[in-house]
């Protein structure tokens, strides 16, 4: 797909009218194509964080830059990229594989005799002998996943480890560089190999820069002042992506043609697109606000999505404003606060969609940037600063709660009641009745009318909020948004925590099914996600949102009854 498009309709279409000839009388889509950083007022907004809109040229360079080490990788037969990070810094990259990786284009030369290391001094053109040639793989390690870990650690051979981080290393972060390091250890590599086997992606003079150097481990820099959430078309997303065998040409060249676009008043689908967003989101008449975007994709929800859905978070998600996006598993239909838009649609998945977008991937993420700074200026806030004060404490929490622990069990409070297998944690007032069902349904009493319910599960393994959320979602009458701790509440905290607080949440926790022990620290991954989820907890009932955190012992055969009381009336 090469052109750009978007049609919206119904009453989307006269807000977005409205607002996009509010824009255009304001002079934004001059301001921003001329990277005017008065849009926001001097103080707050300076060229350099507009600088994601000459990425899709800029971006040429860094891939210059990187040719030696994909060369390398490729030689050495390194073509599982094991991509660590939260949020922004995984998200996008996981959309180009997705998108971008097609089987023809293999990734890895593997060696006779097994995948070489890739550390300092190694000659990528020593040696004619080689293997047969396979496609990139990327695993992205979020959260405490233990499955996903075991398999990634089952390819040590071929592994190269991506360490992505605006800042320093999170904990998630420190505890996954942990692991593996000791697991090549083990498989024989040397001090030296194993720095060889890990890449830093960060910002110039972060603290995570400091402490590559000192490790000897590659560094790829960028701009501090980049937004993260604006750093699709960087070294964030491209690299990991590009190691991973994704075409990333392709995608700065789907990017690049949209930008002429972008400077116009008209047929500009970037303005168009945030002036829906926007519009639709600002007060109506009627005291409503159509703030909640459900994304929907032909072949179901995937990484495009989650990004979008992030960068909205982030963008607009402050000053008690923000559009939040949902999955259509976990929406009821049509809504006064609600508004539909396909990506990319076929007839079925753009019937009955308010707005529709057709746009290769490159486009979609330069369009979606451009509609979410748009959009923010609408709302009168500024999407370019980070969420990371409402993430960070979070973090800090969690990291508190584990110090305290050290070598023991976690404090995590004694349990308002326990139905069968299930720790019931609540401060909710009871409305009536006793057990799961009865805590259940307090919670989704609190539900605002124009508000929303968010599942978010700390859990090992394939069960998933997604299974939750159309039962929740019929019995509420309100959309249902879903994803796994930490990244979830990591990608989007800052509309849940600092935008309209309409929000009720449950939060899923669990015995560890099987857990994995964190080298030179006193706890484990299992003992890490529910400190994680601790904090998050915290955090949430610290703003005055409902929360209810259930506790599975026995989170498999716990899941089933869980889901049947979801689906109780």
């Amino acid at each position: 797909m090469s052109g750009f498009d978007v049609l919206t309709r119904g009453d989307a279409l006269d807000a977005a009218l409205q607002a996009r000839d509010y824009l255009v009388s304001c002079g934004v889509p001059g301001a921003l194509a001329a990277k005017d950083p008065r849009l926001w007022g001097r103080r707050t907004v300076d060229h350099s964080r507009l600088g994601w809109l000459d990425l899709p040229f800029a971006s040429h360079g860094l891939l210059n830059q990187i040719e030696g080490l994909v060369a390398e990788a490729r030689y050495s037969g390194l073509d599982h990229i094991v991509l660590i990070g939260i949020g922004a810094e995984t998200l996008a990259a996981q959309a180009i594989v997705e998108a971008h990786s097609p089987a023809a284009r293999p990734l890895a030369v593997q060696t006779a005799g097994g995948a070489a290391g890739l550390g300092a001094g190694d000659d990528p053109g020593a040696g004619d002998d080689r293997g047969a040639e396979r496609p990139g793989e990327l695993t992205v390690l979020d959260g405490a996943d233990i499955a996903a870990l075991r398999s990634a650690l089952e390819r040590l051979d071929r592994t190269l480890v991506v360490l992505s981080s605006k800042a320093g290393v999170s904990l998630e972060g420190d505890a996954y560089r942990r692991i593996f390091s000791a697991a090549f250890r083990e498989h024989g590599l040397s001090e030296r190999e194993i720095a060889g086997r890990f890449l830093v992606i960060t910002d110039h003079g972060s603290p995570l820069h400091d402490f590559a150097r000192q490790c000897g481990y590659r560094v790829g820099l960028t701009d501090p002042y980049l937004p993260g959430h604006f750093g699709a078309l960087s070294a964030y997303g491209l690299v990991p992506a590009l190691l991973a065998g994704g075409d990333v040409y392709q995608l700065l060249d789907e990017a690049a043609a949209l930008v002429p676009s972008l400077a116009r008043e008209d047929e500009n689908p970037g303005l168009l697109l945030g002036a829906v967003l926007g519009g639709c989101a600002q007060q109506g008449p009627g005291g409503s606000a159509r703030d909640k975007v459900v994304l929907r994709e032909p072949g179901g929800p995937s990484a495009l999505s989650a990004w979008i859905s992030q960068l909205l978070a982030v963008g607009t998600g402050k000053r008690g404003r923000g559009v939040l996006a949902f999955e259509p598993p976990g929406s009821p239909g049509p809504r006064p606060d609600m508004h539909a838009v396909a990506l990319n649609p076929t007839a079925a998945t753009g019937a009955d969609a308010d707005t529709s977008l057709w746009a290769p991937l490159g486009g979609q993420f330069l369009v979606w940037e451009y509609a979410t700074t748009v959009a923010g200026w609408l709302l009168g806030v500024n999407p370019f600063e980070p969420g990371g004060p409402v993430v960070q404490d979070a973090e800090d929490d969690a990291a508190t709660i584990l110090r305290a622990a050290g070598e023991g069990p976690l404090m995590s409070g004694e349990p308002a009641f326990v139905d069968g297998d299930i720790e019931v944690h609540t401060d909710l007032a009871h409305t009536g009745g006793t057990g799961l069902d009865a805590a259940l349904g307090d919670l989704l009493s609190r539900v605002p009318a124009n508000g929303y319910l968010s599942v978010v599960t700390y859990l090992s393994g394939d069960f998933s909020g997604r299974y939750l959320a159309p039962a929740l979602s019929r019995r509420t009458g309100r959309p249902v948004s879903y994803g796994p701790g930490p990244g979830y509440l990591h990608a989007t905290g800052p509309v849940h925590k600092e935008g309209p607080g309409n929000g009720a949440f449950l939060i899923i926790t669990g015995d560890a099914v099987e857990d994995h022990p964190v080298p030179g620290r006193p706890y484990s991954l299992g003992k890490l996600q529910l400190a994680r989820a601790l904090a998050e907890v915290r955090a949430l009932r610290q703003r005055g949102l409902p929360v209810l955190r259930l506790h599975l012992r026995n989170p498999v055969e716990a899941a089933g009854r869980l889901a049947e009381a979801a689906r109780s009336t």
